[in-house]
Formats: structure tokens, C-alpha cells, sequence
């Protein structure tokens, strides 16, 4: 993942954080030469049985996640086949009307992070339902309304067959944040206060850029 210095992360946590409040990641992994890459969109959470570890770019951190046993992706996994974990923040168009009277092109604002490490397939079913029900847990504790899953597990257990689990074991993570750090600080108050104003992840962006601003 290129990442140009001024648009990393200012403290570590940031990449974590991403992920967390962004966990509908592209799982990417090579295939053969007829079939070419493999790419799924999928839920994926901290390992929460297995304390993070102390790192600053998030290496040996264990992450779950699952798909469907019929995708042809899962079927060509492989114990300690490399694959990518990308995950995609808060982002929005950056209209040149917001810069000065000069000429100017369009971009993006924009997060990102991207974490590479080593994948294990999960063939054991208890371990499987396991991470079912964390998958669950964690996303329901984030984004749901209470729902208990107690009188769920039951269903849990027929959908079993399938559903394919892993693990994946980060070797490296980068993020970008993309926040008009390439503009004056006047453009950059005027950028964030029309993101501030545009409903949507526009709001999201803005909040990183006012969060960006008070970390310098």
C-alpha cells in the first residue's frame, strides 16, 4: 500500500480504530492461473480470545472472519497462504470550488488501511461457531440494538456446514488518511466545514479532519 508521508496515520491507534468501526473488509488471495486473485467482502474482528499485540504497525495481532464454504475462494485457502486484508474508512469528493480562484484539479479525501499477513482455514465446527458468535457479539456490541444471541445458537449450529472460518495473523498493516494535508490550513477549515455540512460519511471525513488538525 503506497502511502506518502503526510497522509499516514498520527498515532497508531488510528489503524485499529479503522478497522474496528470499518470491519466489512476485502479479503484478497491468490489463485491459480486460470481462476486469477480471489476477492471477498466479509466481516472481520480482533481475535477476542487472544490479547493484541503491543505494536505500533499492529504485527502478530490475530483476526477472524468467514465466508461461504461454496465460494470458490475458500476452496483454493490454504494453511499459511499470504492474502490481504483491505479496509475501507470514511471518505468524499473534495470539489476544487472549495479551493482558491486559481486553477485547480478535483480529488478525493479519503481512509483507508490495509493489513498483509498469513491465513489458517478453520475446519474444526465448535472453533467455527466460535467465531460465528464473536463475529456476532463483536458487531452487535458496535453497530446493533441488544439483540442476545442466546436463543440463536441452535440456528447457529445448522448453518454450520456452511460456513468457512479463519484465522489470519498480521505480518504488516498501513493505513492512509487522506485529509487535504496538501492544502493551506484555510482550504483544509474550508474542506471540512462543507463535509461537516454534506450528509453522509462526508460528516465522518471531517471528524478525522478536525481530529487531525488538534493532533499537529
Amino acid at each position: 500500500m503506497f502511502v506518502p508521508g503526510m497522509y499516514r496515520e498520527p498515532e497508531a491507534q488510528w489503524i485499529f480504530e479503522l478497522m474496528r468501526r470499518n470491519p466489512l473488509a476485502l479479503l484478497m488471495t491468490n489463485g491459480t492461473d486460470a481462476d486469477g486473485p480471489f476477492g471477498t467482502h466479509l466481516p472481520v474482528i480482533p481475535d477476542p480470545g487472544l490479547p493484541a499485540e503491543e505494536s505500533t504497525d499492529l504485527t502478530g495481532m490475530t483476526l477472524l472472519g468467514h465466508m461461504n464454504r461454496g465460494n470458490p475462494q475458500w476452496k483454493a485457502l490454504r494453511p499459511g497462504m499470504p492474502a490481504v486484508l483491505s479496509f475501507a474508512g470514511p471518505h468524499g469528493y473534495v470539489s476544487p470550488a472549495l479551493y482558491p480562484p486559481v486553477p485547480a484539479a478535483p480529488t478525493w479525501n479519503y481512509t483507508a488501511a490495509q493489513v498483509r499477513g498469513v491465513l489458517e482455514p478453520i475446519e474444526s465446527a465448535e472453533e467455527t461457531l466460535s467465531v460465528v458468535r464473536s463475529t456476532a457479539g463483536a458487531l452487535e456490541a458496535d453497530f446493533g440494538y441488544g439483540w442476545d444471541m442466546a436463543e440463536s445458537i441452535g440456528h447457529f449450529r445448522k448453518i454450520l456446514p456452511a460456513v468457512g472460518a479463519f484465522r489470519f495473523t498480521v505480518t504488516r498493516a498501513a493505513a492512509i488518511f487522506k485529509l487535504s494535508q496538501e492544502q493551506s490550513s484555510e482550504t483544509r477549515e474550508r474542506v471540512c466545514r462543507n463535509f461537516q455540512e454534506t450528509p453522509g460519511r462526508h460528516r465522518e471525513v471531517a471528524d478525522y479532519m478536525s481530529r487531525l488538525a488538534e493532533a499537529k
